[in-house]
């Protein structure tokens, strides 16, 4: 490497996360509205530009606190972003992780460089400063291969789910239905869940059972 050689200058690093949770077996992703240029008062994913003295993920905790006051968020590797001129003010290579949060987290609305957060279903997107829109369509996509080979969606439920809102959810991430019985037979014979003793209404009025994920499974294709 030629340290003097001008086509290394100028050259930055933005972290970038397409923060997803699950409401009433919907899938929303959090946006957040720009102070300040470029894109002012536009929407965006929550991220911005990593620190010189940071590690990757010391940049993703740091900006996903300082734009939403969340903590503990468990991220998971989408893709990066290298075109050259994503950014208007310098070269910015993007690299973009998954997040997944309860609904019930508690999200700042107003920060020292946003004036806005909130929750949008993911058709209901459109518009998003930088590159996001592209970003959001590739995290979408890679949140399908997650689901279906892992069991991330247990960030989404500290509380537990019962089963017709865990079909709402894989439903709503995949893009697809699923037979009610069916669903329920695949899910129970894989071992992923386990019963809690609870019940919960959801979007009915019979109370249903409610199951959490186990901690530790032998993970195959779900569905």
């Amino acid at each position: 490497m030629q340290v003097n050689n001008p086509l290394y200058k100028n050259i930055g690093v933005h972290v970038i996360c397409s923060l997803f949770t699950v409401d009433k077996g919907e899938v929303k992703v959090l946006l957040i509205k720009r102070k300040n240029e470029p894109y002012k008062d536009m929407w965006a994913l929550v991220g911005g530009a990593l620190y010189n003295n940071e590690t990757i993920d010391e940049g993703f905790k740091r900006e996903i606190f300082e734009k939403t006051g969340l903590k503990n968020v468990d991220l998971y590797l989408s893709n990066v972003e290298s075109e050259v001129n994503r950014s208007p003010l310098k070269r910015m290579i993007a690299v973009n992780y998954i997040g997944l949060i309860d609904k019930e987290s508690s999200i700042l609305k107003d920060t020292e460089k946003t004036s806005n957060a909130d929750w949008f279903i993911l058709d209901n997107v459109e518009s998003l400063a930088y590159d996001h829109e592209k970003i959001l369509k590739i995290a979408r996509e890679n949140l399908k291969k997650l689901v279906l080979s892992s069991t991330a969606l247990k960030s989404l439920f500290p509380d537990g789910f019962t089963m017709p809102e865990l079909q709402k959810t894989y439903e709503s991430i995949l893009n697809k239905t699923f037979d009610r019985r069916n669903f329920r037979k695949k899910i129970l014979t894989l071992g992923l869940i386990k019963e809690t003793n609870k019940t919960e209404i959801f979007n009915g009025k019979k109370p249903a059972k409610k199951y959490e994920f186990n901690d530790s499974v032998e993970i195959k294709e779900i569905l």
